[in-house]
């Protein structure tokens, strides 16, 4: 725990400061710097104000318009199966489509999937289905990287991903103007790769932590269970009447930026920031519609931030990685992503925010087309990166249509393939990122938004014919 979340834990009482960190003695000046840094931290590393500035081309070359405001990634942590979700192949028979025999005709004719998807059905008219991804590695650690970050694993240059970039070219004053962070992560980071890469801790996500199907959402740093506001409001007095350090040194630069630093992470915790996360301002059916799940209160939570102006938030789904007892999880897990994600994007259309909203769904690879029932797995699926889908909508991207196919057992991308650069660098596209930007690298090192031509990449092209 912090020394700030410690002293507040305590009530504000300065004599109840933290006493165990060696070699640091209670002062009056120790917990005012404690109070002053630990609350800044909240804002002062994330915030648009202090993020890096991109090096050469400015964001959005000239002739480029963004047409997205916002993303909303729903990482499916672990990969799910395009065979149960997007694609589905009853007539491969039941070794490769196991209990999931009966797709169901979604409001677009010829388009089927899943039968457990009938929210996500209704809403086809608003989505694309990307059928031919493909990067042919079964590595969790690099298939994230790659799907995360537009960029082949094994580079020696560890680029951010496009929350990060994003942050960095659309999360900064003029274009952002929020307290909000412009990268926030629902509710915990991957872990599987640094998601701000070279970019460094400046363009890191902000982690809310938490649960947003309890009342109230515990955002770290910013709501606290059981603290009422008029308690948060004394803990302020109690700061301003330690602080003699600042009132002794007005003018001081560094006094200066720790204040502002502290108006920011208070306007969170006391202002209009801190409203955008209590989901209890939504009406009850509403939230019913999304499913009173962690992750159905997340999309809810999602669409609140994009409302509000955030350029990248991230949902981390976990759940997917289903070597044993798959059929039984999806019988769980689909329902409860069919309710948050349809629901998410009916009512992102109804608001009139998915014009300007992307919404990408997807994980780091598939699964085995082929449903494993031998020991140990009896009826699992394992890592699939030759084959498998994503889907978006929104933001520029088209509704109703299908890019790409498989085989009849959807073990072969068989037409129009898309790799992981070819669908980040069309989102970058939508957001006015120019695509042929260099990032800031600390040692120098070129390093560009996405990979070019001349790296012979294999590549299906950008999402032209959705765009």
């Amino acid at each position: 725990m912090s020394p700030l979340m410690q002293l507040l834990n305590a009530g504000g009482d300065a004599s109840a400061a933290p006493s165990n960190i060696p070699g640091l003695p209670v002062t009056r000046r120790r917990v005012l710097k404690w109070v002053i840094g630990g609350s800044a931290s909240v804002v002062c590393s994330n915030h648009p104000l202090h993020a890096i500035t991109p090096t050469a081309p400015a964001p959005g070359a000239p002739g480029k318009v963004a047409r997205a405001k916002s993303v909303i990634q729903i990482w499916m942590w672990g990969g799910p199966c395009h065979l149960d979700t997007f694609d589905p192949k009853p007539e491969a028979g039941a070794d490769y489509a196991g209990a999931f025999l009966k797709p169901i005709e979604t409001k677009v004719s010829g388009i089927r999937i899943n039968e457990l998807l009938p929210v996500l059905a209704a809403q086809a008219d608003k989505f694309s289905i990307l059928r031919g991804m493909t990067h042919n590695n079964n590595g969790h650690e690099t298939a994230s990287y790659m799907m995360q970050t537009g960029h082949p694993a094994g580079e020696r240059v560890t680029y951010p991903s496009v929350g990060a970039v994003v942050s960095l070219f659309k999360g900064r004053p003029p274009t952002y103007q929020s307290q909000l962070p412009p990268y926030i992560v629902l509710t915990e980071p991957q872990g599987r790769f640094s998601e701000s890469g070279f970019l460094g801790a400046k363009c890191k996500p902000f982690a809310t932590g938490g649960n947003p199907a309890k009342a109230p959402f515990a955002v770290e740093g910013i709501v606290a269970e059981g603290i009422t506001t008029e308690r948060q409001r004394s803990r302020r007095e109690l700061l301003h009447r330690l602080d003699s350090l600042a009132k002794a040194n007005p003018d001081d630069p560094a006094v200066k930026s720790l204040k502002r630093c502290e108006d920011e992470a208070y306007d969170l915790i006391l202002g209009d920031g801190a409203k955008i996360f209590d989901l209890g301002q939504e009406k009850p059916e509403l939230r019913d519609q999304y499913g009173r799940t962690t992750f159905g209160q997340a999309c809810l939570m999602a669409r609140r931030l994009a409302e509000a102006g955030v350029p990248y938030i991230t949902i981390n789904y976990k759940g997917w990685d289903t070597h044993k007892q798959h059929f039984q999880i999806m019988r769980r897990q689909l329902p409860e992503m069919d309710k948050g994600v349809g629901t998410l994007i009916m009512d992102l259309a109804t608001r009139g925010l998915l014009d300007s909203t992307i919404v990408w769904w997807g994980g780091e690879f598939g699964r085995t087309p082929k449903v494993l029932t031998e020991s140990p797995w009896n009826g699992g699926r394992n890592h699939f990166g030759k084959a498998f889908c994503h889907m978006v909508a929104g933001g520029g991207f088209k509704g109703g249509q299908v890019v790409g196919a498989t085989d009849a057992r959807g073990e072969e991308v068989k037409e129009r393939p898309v790799y992981p650069w070819d669908l980040v660098g069309s989102i970058y596209e939508l957001m006015g990122i120019d695509t042929d930007a260099t990032l800031p690298h600390p040692l120098g090192l070129t390093a560009h938004v996405v990979p070019r031509k001349e790296d012979k990449l294999q590549s299906g092209g950008r999402l032209k014919e959705i765009m």
